[in-house]
């Protein structure tokens, strides 16, 4: 029976705590964007570039963007295609959260795999256990890092960690570590023939959305691997031998980190306390343009309309000034002045 070993150590404990100090501002932010399309996309786009970049695609961030705006990107037909998958059982994986699912399936698992590796390996790799046994190697030196269980123990090791990862108890453990903990085993039993990094990192984002934790929709942990990727494979590498501490606590504060840096993107758009208490404690819902005046503002310190076509390069003066007497209607700016030297700032 799958039974993984690991500490809840202080630094697992402290990372975790500012997990739900961050996700609770956030959820609380007097000013909580409309525009959750453009987090939601942005975070997208850095999920499959940082996803699929991990793992040798040569695609560029802005090549990565263009492929997912459906424009036509020179590149290796496979890093173009994996760029697609990616995006696709990223949609996928909402869904499922969306539908409340109770159990991660072997079925479900599979389908993963489907779509990630469509037109990439040969129809019957897709969807289907690994026949035969792989290593891996280092990629700068040739020697064998980890050798993964053989393809006859695959169906077995599967079956027993998904036993344990849908148990009646499983809310016992904290969803992060849990995402942390089906993260390093996926990647040990290393069940497919290609595409198996991919499929714990979509594993993982799947059971945070379970959890509550909408790391999905702002935030990319692909990003904070690939950053250092040495020190993600690194860190898996070390947990091979049993015990899973360290991993848990270098996945821990991975989320820790994406957590914080969106909490601070959006306390940078609240202002302070006084807004909220302005507004009764309620959320104020801007615009994406309406987002950008108000960043743009906060880190210069005032916006003239001779700002406006270097800000908003594609839209005209008139939309622009509509934006802007909205959010003087709210009472987030005023203007100072009359004539066309005219300043809007913060209130």
């Amino acid at each position: 029976m799958f039974t993984p070993s690991f500490t809840i150590t202080n630094k697992i404990l402290n990372y975790i705590s500012k997990i739900e100090a961050a996700e609770e501002v956030i959820r609380h932010a007097p000013l909580l964007p409309l525009w959750e399309k453009q987090f939601k996309e942005d975070a997208i786009v850095r999920s499959v570039y940082h996803g699929t970049h991990l793992e040798g695609n040569k695609l560029h961030k802005d090549e990565a963007k263009d492929v997912l705006l459906g424009k036509e990107v020179l590149g290796r037909p496979r890093d173009i295609q994996e760029i697609i998958n990616y995006r696709e059982v990223i949609d996928f994986i909402d869904l499922e959260a969306n539908k409340k699912i109770d159990k991660i399936t072997e079925l479900l698992i599979k389908k993963f795999h489907r779509i990630i590796t469509n037109k990439i390996l040969v129809p019957d790799q897709v969807g289907e256990y690994r026949s035969k046994q792989v290593v891996i190697r280092n990629s700068q030196t040739g020697e064998v890092t980890f050798r993964p269980p053989p393809p006859i123990e695959i169906p077995f090791l599967m079956r027993e960690f998904l036993y344990w990862l849908n148990r009646d108890d499983k809310d016992q453990i904290h969803s992060v570590l849990k995402a942390g903990i089906a993260h390093h085993e996926l990647v040990r039993i290393h069940p497919f023939i290609d595409g198996n990094g991919r499929i714990a990192r979509v594993v993982v984002t799947l059971i945070l959305l379970l959890g509550g934790y909408d790391i999905r929709r702002f935030f990319s942990l692909e990003e904070y691997y690939d950053k250092d990727a040495v020190s993600y494979y690194h860190n898996l590498q070390k947990a091979s031998a049993g015990d899973l501490t360290s991993w848990l606590e270098y996945f821990s504060f991975g989320a820790s980190v994406e957590f914080d840096r969106v909490k601070e993107k959006i306390l940078r758009l609240s202002k302070d306390v006084k807004m909220k208490e302005r507004f009764g404690g309620k959320q104020i819902y801007l615009t994406e343009r309406q987002i950008k005046i108000v960043e743009y503002i906060q880190e210069i310190g005032y916006l003239q309309n001779q700002s406006f076509p270097s800000l908003f390069p594609d839209v005209s003066e008139d939309t622009v000034l509509r934006d802007i007497q909205d959010l003087i209607k709210k009472g987030l700016i005023k203007k100072v002045g009359s004539t066309k030297a005219a300043r809007y700032v913060i209130i």
